[in-house]
């Protein structure tokens, strides 16, 4: 039987995997994109058919250096620049998007070392981010890009392994019950991460233990051989520990394995604390910001440690490792304000972790503008106005944007642009924190907030 992990894959490996009909010569690729603007010269493009077509863009991922392609259409069909299997090889498939997780499954075949899966209500990305950042020091890691966390995502992150590598980290999402169990299916994941449960979807999952059942597959989808790294913290996390044969290791302020004490921010809110762990005790700096950073550092190095890992090692690594975008980014303005930009999702947990780091700033003046918590399902209007209260009890300005749920507390205005005119001139005086769920797209409100003037 052929060791795909000796060799790169080829269109042909793919197409006998898949019980596909391959049409060209069979040719090595490396890589797979979904998006024709990102393919990379000789990797394979999977036009997936979603709000566009993306059959429609096969010339352009050819032309750009696609040597492969999946096709679902009639055989004599041509893509809307007319390239022609003389060009780059087909593989003719029924349904692109489900094959994309076989082929996942292919090159998920071809690792070798530890593939570790990340899950969570919150936290899960920047915990990705520092576990990568922890076996990255020593070892040749890969991980998913930003939140690449679903059905399309994860077989894109395996397929898109380098060759020789040694540590796979898999964040993983769920959108309802079942749907980290597909996942797991293809990734196989050798130890598995959750950082907390909480109310994040409510429309789907109904109910907060709606989530904990979901998250769980992760842990009840690991081999016996392997490891659960579970947030001491959280009743429904660790009580996930009766779900698996695996070893369980915890962390969390404690008592837990790994255990976080003595923490404290600098002005720029980067955590400085203690780690105490199995392998013995040490100081940790970050440059990932926000207090509940300690947290996710934590199962980071947890994770760092059941993989083999030396505790100096995995400290180093997850003090210069960097977090995706839009997650606690911490930045002084043009203005002299800070800036804290966490928009890249909100749920009301995540958006209480964030008002604290908002609070733990020393600025007299501090401003939440905060987007629309989506998918909360039938609590949502409940939901918001907790956590508008919450936030002007606490004597934080409230902004809301777009988000009339928020209620009478708040200020409302109906987009960025309002919330800049609101927020008027900044100074030294002020700080601001920008957060809401991806439909509110934020981010553009936190950029023009860095570089506006006094």
């Amino acid at each position: 039987m052929l060791d795909l992990r000796a060799v790169k894959l080829t269109a042909r490996a793919l197409a006998d995997h898949l019980c596909a009909e391959l049409e060209g010569p069979d040719v090595e690729f490396d890589g797979a994109s979904i998006d024709s603007r990102q393919i990379q010269r000789g990797a394979l493009f999977v036009p997936v058919v979603a709000e566009r077509d993306g059959h429609d863009f096969i010339g352009a991922a050819v032309e750009a250096g696609a040597v492969c392609y999946l096709d679902s259409r009639a055989s004599d069909a041509e893509s809307s620049s007319g390239s022609r299997l003389q060009v780059a090889s087909i593989i003719r498939v029924a349904d692109t998007s489900a094959v994309l997780l076989q082929a996942g499954r292919l090159a998920r075949d071809r690792l070798t070392g530890p593939v570790i899966g990340v899950t969570g209500s919150v936290g899960k990305t920047s915990t990705k981010d520092l576990i990568a950042g922890a076996f990255g020091t020593t070892r040749r890691t890969h991980a998913n890009p930003a939140s690449f966390n679903n059905e399309l995502g994860l077989p894109l992150t395996l397929l898109n392994a380098p060759d020789q590598t040694e540590v796979t980290v898999l964040e993983m999402g769920a959108r309802g019950i079942g749907h980290i169990a597909a996942l797991c299916e293809i990734g196989r994941p050798d130890i598995g991460v959750v950082t907390r449960v909480a109310l994040a979807h409510g429309e789907q999952f109904g109910s907060i233990d709606g989530v904990a059942q979901a998250k769980g597959e992760l842990v009840e989808a690991l081999p016996v051989g392997g490891a659960a790294v579970l947030n001491a913290d959280d009743p429904r996390v660790l009580a996930m520990a009766g779900r698996t044969a695996a070893q369980v290791i915890t962390f969390g302020v404690g008592p837990a394995d790994v255990m976080v004490r003595d923490l404290v921010l600098d002005d720029l809110l980067r955590p400085r604390f203690i780690l105490d762990t199995p392998a013995g005790s040490i100081e940790v700096r970050l440059e990932a910001r926000g207090a509940h950073l300690a947290h996710n550092a934590a199962a980071a190095v947890a994770t760092a440690l059941v993989g083999g890992v030396a505790l100096v090692d995995a400290v180093e690594g997850i003090g210069t490792a960097a977090v995706s975008p839009w997650r606690m980014e911490v930045e002084l303005a043009e203005s002299g304000a800070l800036v804290i930009n966490d928009a890249y999702n909100a749920n009301p947990t995540s958006v209480r972790a964030a008002v604290d780091a908002l609070l733990a700033v020393s600025r007299p003046r501090r401003t939440a503008v905060l987007g629309y918590m989506a998918e909360l399902g039938a609590d949502s209007g409940r939901l918001h106005r907790q956590v508008a209260e919450e936030v002007i009890s606490a004597g934080i300005r409230l902004i809301a944007v777009g988000a009339p749920d928020y209620g009478a507390g708040a200020e409302h205005v109906a987009d960025a642009d309002g919330a800049a005119e609101l927020l008027g001139p900044l100074d030294e005086r002020d700080a601001v924190l920008v957060k809401g769920s991806r439909v509110s797209a934020l981010e553009s409100l936190a950029g023009r907030l860095l570089h506006s003037t006094a």
